[in-house]
């Protein structure tokens, strides 16, 4: 199972979900969209923006485990 904890670094760096909407170019919606989990998929220019203004890895946001 693939885990999205782009809600636990957005905690570490106290980031709103409006604010990172805007620094990224997505929508709130589509940021609480990762946030919960309900995403299909993700692009790899949004996984690389949201990286870029987080400051973070690709890894740091998306784990896998196993069920």
């Amino acid at each position: 199972m693939i885990k999205i904890t782009l809600n636990v670094v957005m905690a570490e760096r106290n980031i709103s979900s409006n604010e990172l909407a805007k620094l990224v170019g997505i929508t709130p919606a589509n940021i609480s969209i990762l946030k919960t989990g309900k995403a299909k998929a993700v692009r790899f220019t949004t996984l690389e923006k949201l990286c870029q203004v987080l400051d973070c890895q690709p890894g740091d946001l998306i784990k896998y485990e196993k069920d």
